[in-house]
């Protein structure tokens, strides 16, 4: 229910990995503003919970219980480290027991451990960072935790008969689980969308892959809260599934990390010959047409020597995200290696191939990217080949872009060039 910030985050960019956008002087940004709201409001919640809150063993004892369970959690997966793209875990389901059976403060309390130990003994991130994603937990939290405490006052005492009778008790634990990671993601999300205005919401919300993993977070967070309400010494039980299916999540992410550059988040060049490959081979079944584009920046080297290569990371992951949010879900995008991007258009003929790369050139040249004394402009040349046309394998598809984008660089760049009429391929056809 947590997320590791990106590389990029610890050269310099804000919490979506983008580069920091300037405010007016003299006045705070909204982000400025926020975290430390959110911080506020955690910290007065708590302070008000410990002093309205008694102390009874029996909390005591569960809270201590499910904080032991996700330390053991975290220093189990600890050996298998936790770098960019690693953004997932199953902590929750230690305390999202936490919100439903014990009162508020506890919920306010248990991510200040548990993140902290994520802190020192995982993976460090910048301070304000791993604040903000603390207050959110805690906040929401709470408030799941008192919506809950209204349907069953008293989840602990005696026989837990919400959990023995189902009703009203097991809706509401569902419902208010629900409500806890809604909560938590739009806190998180309006702090990543304050960091970066122009990005779209559906960027820092919900995608398919994260609504999937935030109902399996919810399952598994319910089915520990009711274990433990009915034993908390069946809280033995449930620890060794829980570290299993959480080892194989982040296996899962770390083996789609390496399959990812770390600088733009796109695939690298050995996933998307792959990726291409199963593409150019569905096409030769289907006789479909497939297009290729061979994309570079113009004058990069000149954006690094100037700026530095930090600024030249900048550049490259707002074109990597400018070409990402305008194409398909299925078309193929990597990053080539250097300032060079690529994409396979599935479906693609010459007019929509040539329409895409124009609409991509157009985009990147509305860029902008802050710099100590502006802001750098960016242009793109793009090289188009098309299946068949130019190339019948991927080796000569992506020689015929290269040929084509050489021609762009050559005609005064920032535009978008097929392969010469006179390729040997081009002849051919």
């Amino acid at each position: 229910m947590t997320a590791v910030q990106s590389s990029a985050e610890d050269r310099g960019g804000d919490i979506t990995g983008k580069p920091r956008r300037r405010g007016v002087p003299g006045r705070p940004s909204v982000l400025g503003v926020y975290v430390p709201a959110v911080v506020l409001v955690h910290l007065t919640l708590t302070v008000a919970g410990l002093t309205r809150t008694p102390v009874r063993l029996n909390d005591l004892l569960t809270f201590g219980a499910l904080l032991a369970c996700g330390a053991v959690c975290i220093e189990t997966s600890r050996r298998l480290g936790m770098p960019a793209g690693v953004a997932r875990d199953l902590l929750s389901a230690w305390w999202l027991p936490v919100v439903l059976l014990l009162p508020p403060l506890y919920a306010l309390l248990i991510p200040i451990p548990l993140q902290m130990l994520l802190q020192f003994r995982v993976r460090r991130t910048l301070l304000y960072r791993r604040v903000l994603v603390i207050a959110a937990l805690g906040v929401s939290g709470a408030c799941a935790s008192v919506a809950f405490h209204h349907v069953v006052p008293e989840p602990l005492a005696g026989t837990p008969g919400w959990v023995i009778d189902g009703w009203p008790g097991i809706p509401a634990a569902v419902g208010c689980a629900a409500l806890f990671t809604v909560l938590n993601t739009f806190l998180v999300a309006f702090a990543a969308h304050a960091a970066d205005p122009e990005g779209r919401w559906r960027d820092v919300l919900w995608n398919r892959e994260s609504l999937l993993l935030d109902v399996v977070d919810l399952c598994v967070g319910v089915t520990v809260a009711v274990t433990s309400a009915l034993s908390l010494g069946m809280l033995a039980l449930t620890l060794p599934p829980v570290v299993l299916l959480q080892r194989s999540l982040m296996h899962q992410q770390l083996q789609a990390a390496a399959r990812t550059d770390a600088k733009t988040g796109l695939l690298n060049a050995a996933a998307w010959q792959r990726e291409a490959d199963t593409e150019l081979s569905r096409a030769q079944r289907t006789h479909d047409p497939l297009a290729l584009l061979l994309i570079d920046i113009d004058h990069f080297k000149r954006v690094n020597d100037t700026h530095g290569h930090l600024l030249g990371d900048q550049v490259l992951i707002g074109v990597a995200g400018t070409l990402c949010g305008q194409l398909r879900d299925y078309d193929v995008v990597g990053r080539f290696g250097g300032e060079e991007f690529v994409v396979l258009l599935p479906g693609a003929d010459t007019v929509e191939a040539c329409r895409v790369a124009e609409r991509l050139r157009g985009r990147v040249r509305r860029l902008a990217v802050p710099a100590e004394d502006g802001t750098i402009g960016v242009t793109i040349s793009v090289g188009v080949a098309l299946y068949r046309m130019h190339g019948d394998d991927l080796i000569e598809l992506l020689a015929a872009a290269d040929l084509a984008l050489y021609r762009a660089k050559q005609s005064g760049r920032d535009r978008v060039c097929l392969p010469a009429l006179d390729s040997p391929k081009a002849t051919e056809g």
